[in-house]
């Protein structure tokens, strides 16, 4: 790439995509492509072609999803493996037949067997059975990225695949109900501490910003607390804490993906590539330490019958050291980060 460059960002608004948009910019790119849904529903086969025949399009970052915790994944397979499909195909099939010069899929480590052995190299793909829970995800993305190695095959495009692990960051979603597990535990620990401190207008300022519909009164607001676990006395999470999650800061993954598409071509990175930071936490470590950083007076109370998910689940990062990146943020680091930005603003 070079700095004048068309670039099409497909998901600007998301946590990743907007985290590229972000790094492209620092870089001194000038000419980025962005399109809300509003503007190209890339669901749409038409739409999307469009989009491409309008514009010379010359570099393509595939960031655009729908994606969700295990809660959204889990009570909506049928539309998280519809939606991803339908926009990696189009987006895929419109940047082939345009003659874009380089696209990089945005994939996930879900896209691995449950029971793979850890850390998970990018040769376990379809060596075993999926995690439940987010089967239908993890279809559509194998599907993307199996897309772009066919036609590298049949059509000699340059279309690279990058699974990252479990991000997050400026950016993030924070419906209690359907996020990642990190964003989840900031904005239960947050809303448990305001609680404790009796910030009663700041809850139903947060409630308003994330949550679709309001309560009426005060009395309705607390009870909507107590139904998602939160008290001022203990926080109610899923599961044992048991299971492991690796997570990387999301402005690091935008750096993987700039340097990459600067520096490497499909044939350097073979079919997939990971992007992680080679460690893992317990969501037990996790909460605590969620906790100690949001101020949380009160307990966590485990609900064993909520499902785990995946019992571990960090990746083996060697390929993408040996190309010469590596992360720059520590979890920590990141997640006090993120919490400024959450607990300071309310809209990130």
């Amino acid at each position: 790439m070079n700095r004048d460059s068309l670039i099409y960002v497909a998901g600007h608004t998301g946590l990743v995509g907007s985290a590229i948009v972000r790094c492209l910019k620092n870089k001194g790119y000038r000419r980025i492509l962005m399109r809300s849904r509003n503007e190209v529903d890339l669901t749409s086969q038409e739409q999307t072609r469009q989009l491409f025949a309008d514009h010379p399009i010359e570099y393509v970052f595939l960031a655009a999803a729908k994606v969700g915790g295990i809660m959204a994944n889990s009570t909506q397979q049928g539309d998280f493996i519809y939606e991803n499909l339908a926009i990696a195909t189009n987006v895929i099939r419109a940047a082939q037949e345009s003659g874009v010069q380089k696209l990089l899929n945005l994939g996930s480590s879900c896209i691995y067997p449950r029971q793979a052995p850890q850390p998970i190299k990018e040769e376990y793909l379809l060596s075993g059975p999926l995690e439940p829970t987010n089967e239908g995800y993890a279809i559509a993305k194998i599907a993307a990225l199996k897309l772009c190695r066919y036609f590298n095959e049949q059509y000699g495009t340059n279309f690279l695949s990058v699974m990252p692990t479990n991000l997050y960051g400026p950016g993030d979603a924070y419906h209690l109900k359907y996020s990642h597990v990190l964003p989840g535990l900031i904005r239960k620990f947050h809303l448990g501490k305001l609680l404790a401190e009796n910030k009663h207008d700041e809850i139903i300022a947060d409630i308003h910003r994330h949550e679709i519909g309001t309560c009426s009164n005060l009395a309705e607001y607390l009870e909507w607390l107590n139904s998602h676990g939160i008290t001022r006395e203990t926080i109610a999470l899923w599961g044992s804490g048991q299971p492991r999650r690796e997570f990387l800061y999301v402005d690091d993954l935008a750096e993987a993906t700039v340097f990459l598409m600067e520096r490497h071509n499909a044939s350097d990175v073979g079919e997939v590539i990971n992007i992680g930071t080679g460690e893992d936490i317990s969501i037990h470590e996790l909460a605590l330490m969620i906790k100690e950083i949001t101020g949380y007076p009160g307990e966590i109370a485990w609900d064993m019958t909520k499902p785990d998910g995946m019992p571990c689940k960090l990746l083996d990062v060697s390929r993408i050291r040996k190309l010469g990146w590596q992360p720059a943020v520590d979890l920590t680091t990141g997640i006090k980060t993120t919490y400024g930005v959450y607990s300071k603003t309310g809209t990130q």
